[in-house]
């Protein structure tokens, strides 16, 4: 199966701390309500959920909400260096970063989102499988 995946041969990523990702123009967050529970109680709610502030409904589904600049409301800016507030309970989707399906899809799709990630194209090896392991996950 390798061999049928352009990135067959695997791929580099190591985080930056730009905060590229988690900035800029509008978008979604998703987050599924376990996910809203222990990013709640990391933040020391007692409720199991997440105010007005921090959340918001779209459709049926739940985004984290962004701050007027773009910037996801859980980014911290420390020194010069991009910080999730959340890290240890951040959603899935921040997870499998870049590793993304719509972002595998081509090494021109990979390329042009690298322009906007200094992380990608360096750093850590990721086998196939390990690429694979992280773009199918369903749950952390």
């Amino acid at each position: 199966m390798a061999k049928e995946k352009w990135y067959g041969g695997g791929l580099h990523f190591e985080c930056t701390q730009c905060g590229n990702c988690c900035s800029g123009d509008p978008g979604y967050v998703w987050a599924t309500k376990e996910e809203i529970r222990r990013i709640s109680v990391s933040l020391g709610r007692d409720d199991g959920w997440l105010d007005k502030k921090h959340l918001r409904r779209v459709g049926l589904r739940y985004s984290l909400t962004e701050k007027a600049d773009g910037d996801c409301i859980f980014l911290e800016r420390v020194d010069g260096k991009a910080l999730c507030g959340i890290y240890s309970v951040r959603p899935l989707q921040c997870r499998t970063w870049p590793f993304w399906t719509h972002v595998l899809k081509s090494p021109d799709t990979w390329g042009e989102t690298a322009k906007g990630c200094p992380g990608m194209n360096n750093g850590q090896a990721y086998d196939f499988g390990q690429i694979e392991a992280i773009r199918t996950k369903k749950e952390w």
